[in-house]
């Protein structure tokens, strides 16, 4: 595949806004999970997730646009802004848009539907109606910055945002766009925290343990819920880039349950490779893989097992125990990967994501143009 280069990285994540502030979190090691305070969460198994604090959208956004924002659209525009400003250049109109989200706009739609049902078809708020869909932030991006290149929204769980990052590099290889925003969306609520407890799947002080996500730990028990949003630009901007989008794949564990991981390593195996055939390497070229691994007994069982069937050597580094699970869309690993190429730690790195549901992306991340 053609090299895309990352100019501009924008970055709005628990404990982190701006790319440097997330750069520094990742070297400090430390979580950004503390108790939630902003919902009850008495009666439930979990009771920490990694907020977004410390997070002023009228800094990024104006005024009156902000108030037809819902938190997702606020998270996306402002980190777009970030990005390109960073990116220290203008965008073509051509610009595409590119987000990726794992459950989207749920709280507007439970406040939504909680108008509708009490006052009524003609009295519910149309403004809530317009952000209740998912792709809501990447049209208020768009409108923003006159970007009229495709807009697409991919909601694939875990895999969201690296499969949006997929399509907007091939549509920059074939010519359809000479640039592209890429990135992702993510919003804590209630309904969402209590569904995610309900059915088990965050992590939880038990045996003696601490409430924490554990990648890869044999203690592991469930995910830490992250929120927030992370932009990039490809393909335009005057900044030295971080690094380049060198090469994807995509695989399907067609073990996986609508709601879980499956046990077919060999399929994540399959888009592992393809990813580094695509960029024209071999595996003795990828210096670290960036893992998918939250802390789920499942999805790090078969991620570890393709990983132990593919490599031999190369650094296995897991984040998501600093910002959550689906934070900014589950885009902060990859942006984690690009600032790593960026400071010269390696050279060529395998970004992973395995969706619970059976999708599988895997990307190449690599500090040489080519």
């Amino acid at each position: 595949m053609v090299r895309i280069p990352i100019t501009g990285i924008g970055v709005v994540a628990p404990g982190a806004i701006g790319v440097e502030a997330y750069r520094s979190l990742l070297a400090s090691g430390k979580s950004a999970a503390a108790d939630v305070d902003r919902f009850d969460t008495s009666g439930m198994s979990a009771h920490q997730a990694a907020l977004v604090s410390d997070f002023r959208p009228k800094d990024f956004i104006a005024p009156m646009k902000m108030r037809r924002m819902n938190a997702l659209s606020r998270f996306g525009v402002s980190a777009a802004r970030l990005a390109i400003e960073d990116c220290g250049g203008t965008l073509p109109s051509d610009t595409g848009v590119a987000i990726g989200t794992a459950f989207g706009p749920v709280q507007t739609s439970v406040e939504y539907m909680r108008e509708y049902v009490e006052r009524g078809a003609a009295l519910a708020p149309p403004q809530l109606f317009a952000e209740s869909v998912a792709n809501a932030p990447g049209s208020h991006i768009a409108i923003e910055w006159g970007l009229r290149g495709f807009n697409v929204t991919i909601t694939q769980r875990e895999s969201s945002v690296l499969a949006a990052a997929m399509f907007a590099a091939t549509q920059i290889v074939k010519g359809t766009a000479s640039a592209a925003l890429i990135g992702g969306v993510e919003e804590i609520n209630e309904m969402l925290f209590s569904v995610l407890d309900r059915i088990g799947a965050l992590a939880r002080a038990d045996n003696g343990l601490s409430e924490a996500a554990r990648p890869f730990d044999p203690r592991r028990n469930g995910v830490l819920l992250g929120e927030g949003g992370a932009m990039l630009v490809a393909g335009a901007g005057t900044r030295k880039p971080y690094g380049w989008l060198a090469g994807f794949g995509i695989a399907r564990d067609t073990t996986a349950s609508v709601s879980d991981w499956g046990h077919d390593s060999a399929s994540v195996v399959t888009a592992m490779q393809a990813a580094i055939l695509d960029a024209e390497l071999s595996i003795g070229d990828i210096d670290a893989v960036y893992a998918s691994a939250n802390g789920s007994r499942r999805g790090d069982e078969v991620e570890a097992r393709a990983l132990e069937q593919m490599f031999d050597g190369p650094a296995v580094i897991a984040t998501k125990q600093v910002c959550g699970e689906y934070a900014a869309g589950g885009a902060l690993p990859l942006v984690a990967a690009l600032l790593a190429v960026d400071e010269g730690r390696f050279r060529n790195v395998l970004v992973s994501s395995v969706s619970a549901g059976g999708g599988i992306v895997c990307a190449i991340v690599t500090r040489e143009e080519r």
